[in-house]
């Protein structure tokens, strides 16, 4: 009778652990696509500031580049 508690705690660790392996999979498969970990809450002015920042840092090498030449 004393066992009994592991008739419900067997599955329920198994179930929070597949839970798990299911969330960590997501991290690195999103961080092997793009090459850095997944913003959590990105809301459309999140990608917006991405967008004009990349923008920025482009023309500011680009206009690097051309001085040195």
């Amino acid at each position: 009778m004393a066992w009994v508690w592991l008739e419900a705690a067997l599955p329920l660790g198994i179930i929070a652990g597949m839970l798990c392996i299911m969330g960590n999979a997501q991290y690195y498969i999103h961080k092997a696509a793009y090459g850095r970990p997944k913003h959590i809450g990105n809301d459309v002015w999140d990608v917006a500031m991405e967008r004009r920042d990349k923008k920025l840092i482009e023309n500011l090498a680009a206009a690097s580049a051309a001085s040195s030449n």
